[in-house]
This record gives C-alpha cells, sequence and structure tokens, in this order.
C-alpha cells in the first residue's frame, strides 16, 4: 500500500482560497497513491483560533467540493485532513473529511479531545462524540485528530472496532515535536497497528509547527519521518503485517481492562 503524507505549510500571507487550489493541486500529482492524507485544520491554521469562526464552513462547504474533486481526479483514498465545521445549529467543530476515490465521503469525524486548557478550540469548539474507522480494499483505518494522541483510551476503542492503520492529522507546536514522535510510536506499540501522522509546517499565530510527519509500523519501527519544511512524505507498506504482528506477539489477547 502507498500513502502520501502531504505536510502543508500554512503561511498568513496565502488566501484560504489560493492554498485550497495550492492544495487540490498537490493531491491531484499524487495520482497513484492508495491513500493521501493531509494536516489538521491546514486552511486556518491550528493556532489561529481567532480565525475559527470567520473561516467555519457547513460540513459540504468550499474545503468538502475541492478535495472531492481532487480524490476523484487522482483517484485515491484522501483523508482531506480537518475544518473548522458550523453545524446547523451553530455550533463549531474541528471536523475531519475522508473521501472516497470516487470523490464521495466515505465518513467525517468530529474531534473528541479538544486543545486549549479552558481557551482557544477547547471553547471554541464542540466536541465530537463517536469514533470512526473506515474500511478500505488494504487496510481498515481508524481516525483521530491531533490532542487526540495524547488519549490511549479512543485508540484502543478503534483497535476493537477493528482499525489497523491509525491516520492521524495535526497542528503540532515545534516546542513539544519530542512528544509528537514519542506518542505516534507508543500508539504503533500498543496496538500494534501502523500510524500515519501528517502534521503541519511553517508559522500558525505565531506558534512555529513541528513538522516532522512520520509513518511508524506495528513494532514501532519508523518507517518514514519528514522534515520541518512544506514536504511530500512517500511511503510503501504492507498493511498484513498488522495481522502477523498480531499474531507471532498477541498482547492485545492478554487485555484485562
Amino acid at each position: 500500500m502507498r500513502a502520501s503524507l502531504i505536510q502543508i505549510a500554512v503561511d498568513e500571507d496565502e488566501s484560504v482560497e489560493s492554498r485550497r487550489r495550492r492544495v487540490a493541486s498537490l493531491v491531484r500529482d499524487q495520482a497513484g497513491a492508495d491513500l493521501v492524507v493531509l494536516p489538521e485544520l491546514w486552511t486556518t491554521g491550528a493556532f489561529a483560533f481567532e480565525e475559527f469562526g470567520n473561516e467555519a464552513e457547513p460540513l459540504e462547504g468550499p474545503t468538502y467540493e475541492v478535495m472531492a474533486k481532487a480524490a476523484s481526479d487522482a483517484g485515491v483514498w484522501l483523508h482531506a485532513g480537518s475544518v473548522p465545521e458550523r453545524a446547523p445549529d451553530g455550533t463549531l467543530y474541528n471536523t475531519s473529511l475522508l473521501f472516497s476515490p470516487s470523490g464521495e465521503l466515505a465518513a467525517s469525524y468530529r474531534k473528541i479531545h479538544r486543545f486549549g486548557f479552558d481557551k482557544g478550540e477547547a471553547v471554541l469548539m464542540g466536541r465530537g462524540e463517536d469514533l470512526v474507522t473506515v474500511r478500505l480494499p488494504e487496510t481498515i483505518v481508524g481516525v483521530a485528530t491531533c490532542y487526540d494522541l495524547r488519549f490511549p483510551e479512543l485508540f484502543r476503542g478503534l483497535v476493537d472496532a477493528g482499525a489497523e492503520t491509525l491516520v492521524i492529522p495535526a497542528g503540532w507546536p515545534e516546542r513539544r515535536r519530542a512528544h509528537w514522535t514519542l506518542l505516534a510510536r507508543a500508539r504503533a506499540v500498543e496496538n500494534q497497528a501502523f500510524v500515519l501522522a501528517c502534521g503541519t509546517a511553517g508559522t500558525h499565530a505565531r506558534v512555529p509547527q513541528a513538522g516532522h510527519s512520520i509513518v511508524v509500523d506495528p513494532w514501532g519501527e519508523v518507517l518514514a519521518e519528514a522534515g520541518a519544511g512544506e514536504e511530500i512524505l512517500t511511503v510503501e507498506f504492507d498493511p498484513g503485517k498488522v495481522s502477523v504482528t498480531r499474531e507471532q506477539f498477541p498482547a492485545l489477547k492478554d487485555r484485562v481492562l
């Protein structure tokens, strides 16, 4: 299976509309991949809290339309990162969109764990409630977003729902980059699953981003890791390694809690 993680740099001088067009072109360039992954809140910047309300869109809004077309044009499964969604009742959510190669919406996921400690996202956005998995031809994908990475219970739930590959878009800050790598590897090892974690580059509202998107195998080995700037990280991996690992080292069968 071939996956491409597009580590987008969010430039405050680039309009959201221009960035949508640019990212759609990058997605189209990945024709031949099985799965393409974008970062969290790449339209606005994950730390540009004051822009969430201004740039919020309905689920089937401008980003949905552009990304659905890009997925269809490239013929890829596309995790289009997340957008600030405005629900019909006015509530904002940090919502991920996943499209099939035909451009159909396969799933959406509203981020469950909101970052900010009673500030920022934690007070501006509503909390999602549902765990989300999507069956691809090669693997079952479990979906989480950024701060979710710190909460292992969510990933246990995804594994119980059949997840074999964990896809995590993020806008992770540079000052905690060591945690990003550590937690991505931990989630892979403890769940005996592949982890595809796609971050942003650049600076969001004066917060430097970590970059360093990473792909980890079920044994915790790093298969590929990006640098700090905008980059496309492409890796080939065998989803069958998940079942082999779980059979060879059946730790998940010994779970008590």
